[in-house]
């Protein structure tokens, strides 16, 4: 069996162009020198590009058969002598414009062909798509739904009536739309789960009253939600996520919560209802959120962290409960030495 390539080779690009679209400085090499691919340091053979930004990789960087790198100033000297050394102020970065250059359909899905809606898609009458929108087959859209042009509804994807889906977004396999209203641009990953009823109930000891949940969900332009994420409309108000914010992977959102602009939230986060996150907020991977806490502007939440109180504007946060991240090391710190003191039984 030969192994499939999923993303097509990209054409040969020369070293001048390359620096261009990195934004970056060729201080060593010749610009018309060929690229013919990108690669891992380890594994990159001649003519291909790699980038470094991180010294447990330098040993892999000393033995690369790279043709060139992409590296910061201060990570120059670490570059060999047979490698063209292009400068960036963060070379990370710098890789990300160069790939989606070289491959435009990772970055979206690839071209879906032709704007047809399949005969195996189910569209109500009454719902209003714009020109060039694709719907594939096996989806479902409800009454009174409005699509924008540019649009793509994946197979088996679910809108449920009344939404509201911008233009020139992807609606992944599988996912479900309910009570929602989303902007432009917006990438809705396989799985993804919107507007469905958040968790409430009023407990009592002859059971569990439902609550209504006659909220919406509302997702600005260029959010993209990561695969089996599931955001629950509000219960008495909006649950809104705001423009450019990237959710990963099995992500839960409850409930009113209120997501700002520009905020990263990182695998198998859950964030309890009503809690609130101010813009460019940052949080690791698999910490929890009380609800009705507020996380201002800017701050971070390390990996694995219970955050029970509102955390400052600008704070760094970790630990359980999430404490300044200076308290939280000490408090590491002295529980190991008291550990190490301790005799063993």
């Amino acid at each position: 069996m030969t192994e499939p390539t999923f993303f097509e080779t990209p054409q040969p690009v020369d070293l001048a162009t390359i620096a261009e679209w990195a934004g970056a400085e060729l201080v060593r090499g010749d610009g018309a020198a060929e690229i013919t691919g990108v690669a891992p340091v380890e594994a990159a053979r001649p003519g291909m590009l790699v980038f470094f930004d991180n010294m447990i990789y330098a040993d892999r960087l000393a033995a690369t058969e790279a043709a060139a790198c992409l590296v910061t100033k201060k990570h120059q000297a670490k570059v060999p002598d047979h490698v063209a050394v292009l400068v960036c102020k963060d070379a990370y970065k710098s890789w990300a414009q160069v790939l989606s250059k070289l491959y435009p359909a990772a970055v979206v899905p690839a071209d879906p062909g032709p704007n047809t809606i399949s005969e195996r898609a189910l569209v109500d009458p009454a719902a209003r798509l714009e020109r060039d929108v694709r719907v594939e087959a096996g989806a479902v859209i409800g009454a009174g739904v409005e699509i924008g042009s540019g649009t793509v509804v994946r197979a088996n994807a679910v809108i449920g009536p009344g939404c509201r889906i911008g233009r020139h977004c992807v609606v992944g396999p599988n996912v479900t739309v309910q009570h929602a209203l989303i902007g432009d641009r917006v990438y809705l990953h396989p799985g993804v789960c919107i507007g469905q009823d958040g968790f409430g109930y009023a407990m009592g000891p002859q059971g569990h009253l439902k609550v209504p949940q006659i909220g919406r969900v509302v997702i600005q332009d260029d959010v993209e939600i990561g695969a089996n994420t599931t955001v629950d409309r509000g219960a008495n108000r909006d649950t809104v996520i705001g423009e450019g914010t990237k959710i990963d992977n099995q992500v839960q959102i409850g409930h009113n919560v209120e997501i700002g602009r520009h905020c990263v939230i990182v695998s198998q986060v859950g964030l309890s209802g009503s809690c609130k996150l101010e813009d460019f907020v940052a949080i690791g991977g698999q910490s929890g959120v009380r609800g009705h806490v507020t996380i201002g502007m800017g701050a971070q939440i390390a990996a694995v962290s219970v955050v029970n109180d509102d955390v400052p504007v600008g704070g760094r946060y970790g630990g359980t409960p999430a404490k300044p991240v200076k308290q939280w090391f000490r408090e590491v710190t002295a529980l190991r030495k008291l550990a190490e003191r301790t005799p063993s039984t």
